[in-house]
């Protein structure tokens, strides 16, 4: 039987891809989704698709609402930008959120005895967040190791980041070359009330440029089209 692998899975398009990529090399694939109370519920349901196309062995959605810490505009009552990327790290950051949502994947992966841990941040077309850089994920890793049980005891863990060095055209035409649906997947932090990416927040601003510069038709419903 193949080896199992837990990918933290938003329902955005780098974690698409990035399930994809785990499935494409073999691995059986468990998701983890996150129900932080965001803003952008709507995700949780692009999840869900995404986790049966690509077939998921399990699915879990786990509710840990970080609204009740706030400090962020996905999870406050923080106005989410629309001005265009900055150079300062957004207040769409929230805090710490890779660092927790990657230890649940760790507790699962233990308990399931997977040892392989997939994620979809990227170092360079993203907002600036600095759990999205590779000196983060290898931190992680090395703390996993130190951690666990299973990594005392010589199981070593590995957080795989397909994506990291991609720039967002890059993702897109892997996306392409997997055959997947980049409709199915959901970028926007600001969905509009009748559920189209709002066209204007930095997520949705990266993903049509990613598209443009790809060369690749933009399946995203836009409320306004974002410049590129």
């Amino acid at each position: 039987m193949s080896q199992a692998a837990v990918e933290l899975l938003s329902g955005g398009l780098e974690s698409k891809v990035t399930a994809a990529l785990a499935r494409e090399a073999g691995y059986r694939l468990l998701a983890l989704t996150i129900d932080y109370n965001q803003r952008h519920k709507v995700e949780l349901q692009a999840a869900a698709t995404i986790a049966r196309a690509l077939g998921a062995e399990q699915h879990i959605v786990l509710p840990l609402y970080l609204s009740r810490f706030g400090g962020s505009a996905l999870t406050s009552d923080i106005e989410v930008p629309k001005d265009g990327l900055g150079n300062d790290i957004p207040v769409t950051y929230v805090p710490a959120r890779n660092t927790i949502f990657l230890s649940l994947c760790l507790g699962w992966a233990e308990v399931a005895g997977a040892r392989e841990l997939f994620i979809g941040v990227n170092a360079l077309d993203y907002s600036g967040y600095p759990d999205c850089r590779p000196a983060f994920v290898a931190s992680f890793e090395a703390m996993a190791n130190l951690a666990t049980k299973a990594g005392v005891e010589g199981e070593h863990f590995r957080v795989r980041t397909p994506l990291i060095a991609m720039t967002k055209a890059g993702i897109v035409r892997e996306a392409a070359r997997l055959g997947l649906d980049a409709a199915m997947s959901w970028s926007c932090y600001d969905p509009t009330p009748d559920l189209k990416h709002c066209g204007l927040c930095d997520s949705c601003r990266l993903r049509a440029r990613g598209f443009a510069e790809a060369g690749l038709p933009d399946p995203t419903d836009y409320s306004v089209r974002p410049p590129t």
